[in-house]
């Protein structure tokens, strides 16, 4: 019996070490949002995962498109346009509002990884702020555009807008026709402030990067929000 005691022991810890793969798999398989290799939904919540898939997108306009078909989301697709560093292969323009509010102007065509990440800042950032703060939805958003080949202001890398990998949001509309606007309503001072901060803070974990007017100077009319791939999949928020 003595002989058998080490078997026994490896034996049981290779049943305990079983039971805790099963585990982690049935966990996995709930928890989709926490697993990089599980498919993007937009019905999923956000996970420690849903960044890098949201990023990857960007790279993959295939995997990003085949996902608003997925969740039946209403889009045209808008011609690719310019070459090289100012390719973009993704530019897109939702024909409802319920993934994200109706844009203004409305031809501002962000790309499909920006796009997707801005479904998930709807509904988990900006529509519970406004229910929070106004007690009534965001229906508009006011932008100032996607598509621009340019540099880095101050610098020689190239812009996301380049790809249309970016996109910058100036005011919020409310349903009551309400207009709360960075470059006038960003100081605290009121509710509106505290609404855009929690706007810019909720940001955060959503997108590649994000700028607000805490940032500099050239920011104060505007939220940048892009998709950026970044090593480690690290993000900036300012």
């Amino acid at each position: 019996m003595t002989s058998l005691r080490p078997y026994l022991v490896w034996f049981g810890i290779a049943v305990v070490l079983t039971i805790g793969a099963i585990r982690a798999m049935e966990w996995v398989r709930a928890h989709p949002e926490h697993f990089p290799g599980a498919r993007f939904e937009f019905r999923h919540p956000q996970g420690w995962a849903t960044h890098r898939k949201l990023m990857a997108f960007s790279q993959d306009d295939a995997a990003c498109f085949a996902a608003f078909d997925r969740a039946l989301a209403g889009y045209e697709r808008r011609p690719i346009v310019g070459t090289g560093q100012c390719r973009a292969s993704q530019r897109m323009v939702l024909t409802g509002n319920s993934f994200v509010p109706t844009m203004r102007p409305a031809n501002a065509a962000p790309g499909c990884a920006v796009t997707a990440a801005m479904a998930l800042w709807n509904r988990d950032v900006v529509q519970p702020a406004a229910q929070k703060y106004f007690g009534q939805k965001v229906a508009e958003l006011e932008n100032l555009g996607s598509y621009n080949c340019r540099k880095i202001a101050g610098r020689q890398a190239q812009s996301e807008h380049s790809t249309a990998n970016a996109i910058d949001i100036s005011a919020f509309i409310l349903a009551d026709g309400t207009r709360i606007t960075l470059i006038n309503d960003w100081k605290p001072g009121d509710k509106r402030s505290e609404f855009l901060h929690e706007i810019r803070d909720g940001s955060c974990g959503l997108f590649s990067t994000v700028l607000s007017p805490d940032h500099n100077a050239a920011h104060a009319n505007h939220f940048h929000f892009d998709m950026a791939q970044r090593m480690a999949g690290w993000s900036i928020c300012r």
